[in-house]
């Protein structure tokens, strides 16, 4: 965890060779990217994230990735406290 003033979570993603090919690893990495940026509010500032795309991902709507998003953010305890 970063504690600077103008920190912010970051993101990083990986797909290796064997989620697919180079469009459908860039596929699943837009997906996650797109998911992160839709859902940053809810998380903790400061926080460094990395995700690994799986193989699964080639055949989840990004409805299903943003549900598992949220869920592996809250086992994380990276989700805000209401």
């Amino acid at each position: 965890q970063r504690n600077a003033e103008d920190a912010s979570t970051r993101l990083g993603v990986v797909a290796s060779k064997k989620v697919g090919n180079a469009v459908c690893r860039n596929r699943a990495k837009r997906k996650i990217r797109e998911v992160f940026r839709l859902n940053r509010h809810l998380l903790n500032k400061t926080d460094d994230i990395v995700i690994v795309a799986r193989k699964t991902i080639n055949n989840a709507s990004v409805a299903e990735v943003r549900d598992d998003f949220i869920t592996i953010c809250q086992r994380a305890g990276l989700i805000k406290k209401a």
